[in-house]
């Protein structure tokens, strides 16, 4: 589930000014798509609380987010007329941007029973902070993409993360894994040098608008399924040690 609040435009100037103006768009707003990725964690257990509490690390691997415009900013023209006169300016359509995105959470989980339920199935909760890096952001919508090459910036987004599951022993130390986690994080993203064509206006063939700034408030819920192997690392070295 997404929110955002209004785009918002600033540093406008010049002819633009005689269109629109610095401050918010009424109406407008930005989601962002869902996606399916392959991931990896690496916990570890703290020697306290009968080992019942563990640190974990989760990394996905990079993937493409979407930003999609939605109300006035996908359906109706940010810049309809200047001095009374048609601009020529439709509205952006759906497509903004995107970019490739690195997500990584750090969570404390807390097992709820020390030996597990039956010593087969172990109930667990946990809570910490995430962190989504992105790289190579781009513009994508065709209007804003026409006459020059604006700059898509997002900043780093921190989130808080929930998280609950349950670990089922398959065999010695393997275990199969059921986690749900809710994040609620915040994405900054900011388009600068943004230029539009305006074919109703015979003295402009295009106009600067400036910059647009947005906010995304991203509450995904991820459900993750997998195997897992819980192992000792001094164990593991004395054995290799002991078989040089």
């Amino acid at each position: 589930m997404t929110s955002s609040s209004e785009l918002t435009l600033a540093d406008v100037a010049g002819p633009a000014s005689l269109a629109v103006a610095n401050g918010p768009i009424a109406g407008s707003g930005a989601t962002i798509g869902s996606a399916t990725i392959p991931a990896g964690s690496l916990g570890w257990v703290v020697p306290t609380a009968s080992r019942r509490l563990s640190l974990e690390l989760v990394l996905g691997t990079p993937f493409t987010v979407r930003f999609q415009a939605t109300g006035t900013l996908a359906n109706e023209s940010i810049a309809p007329t200047a001095l009374g006169l048609p601009t020529g300016v439709g509205p952006l359509g759906p497509g903004l941007g995107e970019a490739t995105a690195i997500p990584i959470v750090v969570t404390s989980v807390a097992q709820l029973t020390e030996r597990g339920l039956g010593g087969v199935v172990r109930p667990y909760l946990g809570a910490g902070a995430s962190v989504l890096f992105s790289r190579n952001a781009k513009v994508t919508n065709p209007m804003l993409t026409e006459v020059g090459h604006p700059e898509l910036m997002i900043a780093p987004a921190p989130g808080l993360v929930a998280q609950g599951g349950l670990d089922l022993r398959l065999w010695r130390s393997v275990y199969a894994r059921l986690d749900v986690k809710f994040i609620a994080l915040r994405a900054h993203a900011e388009v600068h040098h943004i230029e539009i064509k305006t074919p109703g206006l015979p003295l402009f063939d295009s106009v600067e608008v400036g910059t647009a700034k947005l906010d995304v408030w991203v509450n995904p819920i991820i459900v993750e399924a997998g195997i897992g192997w819980d192992f000792d690392v001094v164990d593991l070295y004395q054995r290799a040690a002991r078989r040089l």
